[in-house]
Formats: C-alpha cells, structure tokens, sequence
C-alpha cells in the first residue's frame, strides 16, 4: 500500500474537523435566525419574523448602508494607493529613504487598533482646530482611517504578485515605442488584476469589520454597523443579528463566489496566453 493511500483517511478527518470548526457556528447561526423565539438558544419553530423586523429597524438598515458604503469606498482608495505604493517599492529600486518607506507603509499591520484609532483621533482633533478641517467627525473621518490601515494590506498583496511577474512583455512593448505609463495601464494592470480583486476585497472586509478604530474617529452622526451590533449585543443576544449575520454571510458568499469564478478565469487565460507566447 503505498503511502498516500494510508495517509488519505487522516487527510479526511483533518479536513472535515478544520471545516466542522469554521463553518458549524455559521451555518448554526443561519438556522437560528429562521427561528421564531425571543431565545436565541431556545428553538420554538420556523419563521421569517426577525427578518420582517429587522428590514423595519431603520437605525440598523442605516449602520448596515453607512458601513457597505464606507467599505467599498475605503476599499477602492486603498487599491489605488496600494498599487501605487507597490510599484514604487519594486519598480523603482532602491532610493534614499526606501527602507524608511516600506517600514512606514506595513506600520499599520502590526500597530495595534487602539494606537491606531488614538493616534488618528488626535490628528483629526489637531486638524480641526489648526485648519478648522475635518468640522465634525463622522463618515469623512471613518473613511480617511479606513483607508489609512487598509492600504497597507493592499500594498502587501500587490507587492507580493509584482515581485513575481515577468517583465518580458513589458520590456517587449517599451522596446516597440510603447509609453511607460500605456505599458503599466494596457499591460501590468490586466496582469496583476487577480491581485487588485484580491486587496480590494480585502480592504472591503477589513474596512465592514472594524470596531476599534471606527469608534475612536466617529462622531454621534456616524454609527456604523459593528458599532450597532456591539450596541444591541451589550443589552442581550438579539435574534435580530443572527438574520442581519445570515444576509451579510450570503452577500459575501455571492461576492466571493463572483470573485473566485473571474480572478480563475482570468488565470487560466494568463497561462494559456503565456503557452502560446513560448510555441509561438
């Protein structure tokens, strides 16, 4: 018996565990938010009725549109800022003050949330009163602070995929009078696109699920929704969240989904351009 064979079970058993352990309290989540009791633990019997309540609570329907907005804003500003700061860091060598700012541009990664928040809090307070801006603080401020610690991981992201790409297209097309600045938007772009879907969705998640930071830079305008579920979950476990939970886990499983399906794709053409590149 050779050795795959034995070690195949194991293999199974492992990975049905890792499984049960990530996904059993989300799909027991899902089943208790079609349950009809005020007891989140209790089951009583099937319903839709903290759906219907949850779509009349207008407080959470504006946290949940406020943090989709902030989210995707955030996210789109990071992929802009983190491609930038990625291509700077490999395509441009080493230069004075480099190492200064790859250090400075993975700080936010490892900086705690509450340094974070403090420090952005007070840079806000001193704006405010040196140039009269930001005036209040509320989705503005969210969004600037978002974007602060959400590029960081889009530049890791991007960094990591420009360092692996071949230059040969590139080089062939400035060779053929090709603008360094078409070369980068007609071809390094396309190339690096699973990478910019990966750092945005990244960013988007990072940015829906933060709590610390947002509740240092927000105002009394501004509650986002990890704001609002903390909140309503400080007073007691709502059977409210648990729908809430269950529309945001199918959204980002069909976003995800979408995702997967066109980043593979997109893949697959890459390699398959590439083979007929090299027998051509």
């Amino acid at each position: 018996m050779s050795l795959p064979a034995v070690r195949s079970p194991w293999r199974r058993v492992i990975l049905l565990v890792g499984f049960l352990f990530l996904y059993a309290p989300m799909v027991l989540l899902v089943v208790y938010s079609f349950n009809s009791s005020q007891l989140v633990t209790v089951w009583e019997s099937w319903s839709l009725h903290w759906y219907r309540v949850l779509f009349q609570d207008s407080a959470m329907i504006s946290a949940v549109t406020l943090s989709l907005t902030i989210a995707a804003l955030a996210a789109t500003m990071a992929v802009v800022l983190g491609t930038i700061a990625a291509v700077i860091i490999v395509r441009f060598g080493r230069f004075r003050g480099h190492t200064g700012f790859a250090f400075m541009l993975t700080a936010p990664l490892v900086m705690p949330d509450v340094i974070t928040g403090l420090s952005l809090l007070l840079l806000f307070v001193a704006m405010a009163h040196a140039l009269g801006w930001p005036a209040d603080r509320g989705m503005l401020t969210i969004w600037l602070a978002h974007v602060t610690f959400c590029t960081a991981y889009v530049a890791v992201v991007i960094n990591a995929r420009l360092r692996e790409l071949d230059r040969s297209i590139e080089e062939a097309a400035m060779d053929l009078g090709a603008a360094p600045l078409k070369v980068f938007f007609v071809i390094t772009v396309p190339t690096i696109a699973p990478a910019l879907v990966t750092g945005w969705l990244l960013a988007f998640t990072l940015s829906l699920d933060d709590l610390v930071i947002a509740s240092f830079v927000t105002g009394p305008g501004a509650t986002t929704l990890p704001m609002a579920i903390f909140a309503t979950v400080r007073r007691g476990v709502n059977p409210e969240i648990n729908a809430l939970a269950s529309l945001i886990l199918l959204v980002v499983g069909i976003v995800g989904f979408i995702a997967w399906r066109l980043m593979a794709h997109e893949e697959k053409k890459r390699i398959r351009d590439i083979q007929k590149a090299k027998r051509g």
